[in-house]
């Protein structure tokens, strides 16, 4: 098994997992964004090689809300 290393990216680079069958209402991402607001993007979101979202779909939401430029995510090294 390869280890995981840590990347910076531009949240539209990643794609969400289509098939996540949960779901999270307006407030919830909005509770993520005044997080990441206040103290960073501080949980990398969890992607495959092919940079999709395996977990962080609110994180990755919240960014785009809050017009990050750049989130970490871990992906196989």
């Amino acid at each position: 098994m390869s280890e995981l290393e840590i990347k910076y990216v531009s949240p539209d680079d990643l794609r969400p997992y289509a098939g996540n069958a949960r779901t999270h209402s307006k407030k919830q991402i909005r509770q993520i964004a005044d997080s990441i607001q206040r103290f960073g993007f501080t949980n990398p979101v969890i992607v495959s090689v092919d940079r999709e979202v395996i977990a962080g779909q609110r994180q990755l939401a919240a960014a785009k809300l809050r017009g990050l430029t750049s989130v970490a995510y871990r992906c196989p090294g």
